[in-house]
Formats: structure tokens, sequence, C-alpha cells
């Protein structure tokens, strides 16, 4: 039988690549709901091509557009947050892969959760700022959630040789983006182009700037939080500027297992969609000899604040980490528009993670609503820088 796949997120970048694992193996797979926010155009050309069941797109202004095109392919049309949360819990879907970016997307993966749907976590801010919550419901609910980022996939993958032995410390790597080698001077000039070119990986705007100050990264450790059980100081960031080992996992013994391969993103997916089998892709292989060496470095926190401030958040706990992910998303924003300078990202963030109501235990709506308070903190902030 083959395993159903809603995409939330389709025309993005991971969606995009999940879609190429697909097209490799649809013996494995059919693509039942494909969702996006304005990509109106690629959305219906996936379609098209994998002929899905249906379409959400997000942004109402498009739907006309979209479901004029999709008609004809009696692929079903539908808009908003509301749709796509229904149709997740559709008997005919077997696995979400949630891959939409910002906050937008932990409705969705909420709802996946309470039909029992398998996930595929592509979805940061779901672990960030919901994390206690989201790992509480996936146990109620007998819910796998299968990490989709490199680093996740690749500790899991770890853990898969561990025989069961507890974690000693995640060691989690960095490319360090393009910055690594720049001086604090230097970065503080930075442009907008300047972010956008990073040196390994091809993603979309939000995640290539949130690489470029290291927010990335400290995302990345709090979903290791809860996905893996572990408390922070468990946790060590290593920067690993050619993205061959994608992380690490120390056991009592002082060994140390590592998952390695090209900075594709194709390889975490079909980890994911395919678990527990490995699927073949047209990829790259490692080389070794070629690679020659690999190189290490530890993290400037000075340099990358916004790491060390995913770092307090987590310590804080409670609702903390969802008001820092929220400024983080207007600070990113303002940058990406030209109104606010690269250090003026972390700048803002801080701000708001110091003036934000504090909730210790967080309810979902708890935490809808300190995204939503947050990031209109982070805009009067932005306002004023």
């Amino acid at each position: 039988m083959k395993r159903k796949i809603a995409i939330l997120g389709s025309t993005g970048s991971i969606g995009r690549q999940a879609l190429d694992v697909i097209r490799q193996h649809k013996d494995l797979f059919e693509v039942e709901l494909l969702v996006a926010n304005n990509s109106a155009d690629l959305l219906i050309e996936q379609a098209v091509e994998f002929d899905a069941n249906a379409v959400v797109i997000c942004n109402d202004a498009h739907y006309d557009k979209v479901f004029a095109a999709l008609d004809p392919h009696y692929i079903k049309v539908f808009t908003g947050m509301d749709s796509v949360c229904e149709l997740v819990a559709g008997d005919n879907v077997d696995m979400v892969l949630t891959a939409m970016v910002g906050f937008s997307g932990l409705r969705s993966t909420v709802a996946a959760i309470k039909a029992g749907k398998a996930i595929a976590l592509a979805h940061k801010e779901t672990l960030v700022a919901a994390g206690a919550i989201v790992m509480r419901l996936a146990e109620e609910y007998k819910v796998p959630i299968l990490p989709v980022d490199s680093e996740h996939s690749a500790i899991f993958q770890c853990l898969q040789g561990a025989g069961g032995n507890p974690i000693e410390k995640i060691h989690l790597t960095a490319s360090g983006g393009p910055f690594r080698t720049w001086s604090a001077e230097a970065i503080a000039a930075a442009t907008r182009d300047d972010a956008l070119k990073h040196p390994n990986w091809s993603m979309g705007a939000k995640i290539t700037i949130d690489s470029a100050t290291m927010m990335n990264k400290g995302l990345e450790v709090i979903e290791a939080k809860w996905l893996f059980g572990v408390e922070p100081d468990r946790i060590n960031v290593v920067v690993h500027p050619e993205s061959v080992i994608h992380s690490m996992v120390e056991f009592a013994d002082g060994a140390v297992i590592a998952q390695m391969g090209h900075p594709d993103m194709r390889e975490p997916i079909q980890y994911a969609l395919g678990y527990p089998a490995r699927l073949s892709l047209n990829n790259k292989k490692l080389d070794f000899a070629a690679i020659g060496s690999l190189s290490f470095y530890a993290p400037d926190f000075k340099r990358f604040p916004s790491l060390s401030l995913a770092f307090k958040a987590l310590e804080k706990g409670g609702n903390a980490a969802c008001a820092m992910n929220a400024a983080n998303e207007a600070a990113v924003a303002a940058f990406l528009r030209g109104e606010l300078g690269f250090y003026g990202i972390a700048e803002v963030v801080r701000r708001t993670m110091e003036g934000a109501e504090f909730v210790a235990d967080p309810t979902l709506d708890d935490i809808y609503a300190t995204n939503e308070a947050a990031y209109s903190y982070a805009e009067r902030i932005i306002e004023k820088l």
C-alpha cells in the first residue's frame, strides 16, 4: 500500500525537495494534499504533476486562479487554515509533512497529531513555541514525530544504533553561516544580500537569515531538548563549516556516533517519509578522499548573540521561547525589508524577551496569545529603532 502524504508548505524549499523524493518513489508514496500560502502557479503545477486529491491555497486572494486551473483536473481546491486543519485529519492521509514557515504551522500540526497522523516535522516553530504541549499530545495520541531537519534527523539516526543506551550529550553541528569568519564590525554592516549567501545550503530567505544570525541553531537546540528529552547543559553546539557531519551523539563511555552525508535535504526527508526503510536517491555520495579533512570550532556567542538568547529562553521555560520566536520573525521580516540592521535582529529579540508577559505553564491558548502579543511588541521596538 502506498503511503499517502500531505505536504504543508509544498512550494517552499523543503516541500519542493520532498516532492522530488516522492517523484523518485511513486511506487511507495501518493500525494494526497498540498498546501501553499501565496505561490499559486507552482502549487497548480505540483498538483497536476502529482495528481493531488486536494490543495489548499491559504491566501484566499489566489483561490479563483487555483480553482480555475485545477477544476478541469478534478482536484479539489480549498482556502484558509481551517481547511488545512480539517483536511489533515482525513482518513485518506497517512503522514503529514509540516514544512510551513513561521508560527502559522503550529495549529495544523496540532490538528494532525490529534487525528493520529504520523508527523514528518520540518516546522521548527512547532516545538520552539509549544514543545512541552506538542510532545504531551504526541504521547497521548500515540503519534510518531519523525524529524526532518538535517541535524535532528542525524541525532535520530544515531540513536537507531545506540542499543537503547541513554544520551550523554548531543553535539549539534552548525555551518557557521556566511559570517563565520567576519569581524563583529563587518557583521554589523552586513546587507540583506550578504546574509542571504549561505555557503552550503539552499533554503528560503527566513531560514537563511536565521542561519546567518545563528538563531536557527538556537531554535534547533530548543527542538532537540523536546525531541530527545535532554536538558540544555547536555546540548553542545559545534561549528563545522563543511556540513558533512550533520550532528553527533555522545554516550557515557565517551563513544560518539555521527551521521554524515552531503548537505542535501532530500536525505533526511526520505528517511522521515520512508522510515524505517532507507530509500535510494539520485544524490551525490560522499568521497572521503576528496573531502580530505573536517574542521570544528566553538561558536562565538558575542558575535552571534541570537544563539545565547535561545539558550536563555530554554532555561527560562514557560512561554519564553514562544515570545523569542515571535520577536525573531518580526525582526527578520524587518531586516529583509531593509528597516533594521543585522544586529538589530538580536536587539529586538532581547528587548521583547525582557518585556513580554511571562507564563510559567502555558496552555495552547496562552501560546497563541503570546505569539500575537510578542510580535506586536517587537514591531513597536522596530519602529523605535
